[in-house]
């Protein structure tokens, strides 16, 4: 019986460190974006969140992201001006549908708390190497990951070379992920 006990506490250890594979889930997650616009704060968002997470809460190298949001799905309360951003000077949908991310590395932060993510942020098929601190909280069975990071639109081309338009964007997440 000891031996048992012992392979089975073995057991479980080890697997502790083996990632689980979630879905990242449209409903309850949300993709949210401010930039200022002639010095005003304009905030949006992107849907269409699809993807999927490996999580490994004790083995951070085990862990990895690739999510996409659809790019038409931009929504900033007024629709004229979501029509405008679909065109080819800003998020170009007619040719690139979706905005990619796809971790590189995953990380303990020095604070213990939380986890930094590294990865590639693909916008405008343009892609760019983003850093920013995530944490994770249990949502019943499933996995609430939320983050924010900043970036410069031009990096991206988005906007072209609009004066009235702040280059800094802040980018928040919350992604909801459920267990495979």
């Amino acid at each position: 019986m000891g031996k048992f006990l012992g392979f089975f506490f073995s057991l479980c250890l080890s697997m502790a460190g083996f990632s689980q594979t979630y879905t990242s889930t449209d409903a309850g997650s949300s993709v949210k974006f401010t930039i200022k616009n002639f010095g005003l704060n304009v905030t949006g968002n992107f849907t269409g969140l699809k993807g999927e997470i490996k999580y490994a809460a004790n083995n951070p190298d085990a862990t990895n992201f690739k999510v996409s949001v659809d790019a038409n799905t931009i929504n900033t309360g007024i629709s004229a001006r979501d029509n405008h951003l679909k065109k080819e000077e800003y998020f170009n949908v007619a040719k690139y549908t979706t905005l990619h991310f796809a971790s590189t590395k995953v990380a303990a932060a020095a604070n213990g708390g939380a986890m930094v993510l590294t990865g590639t942020l693909t916008i405008n098929g343009i892609s760019k190497e983003v850093t920013f601190p995530f944490t994770v909280s249990p949502h019943g069975n499933d996995l609430l990951f939320k983050g924010s990071f900043g970036i410069n639109r031009r990096d991206f081309k988005v906007g072209g070379g609009s004066m009235v338009m702040s280059d800094n964007v802040s980018i928040n997440l919350e992604i909801l992920a459920k267990k495979n």
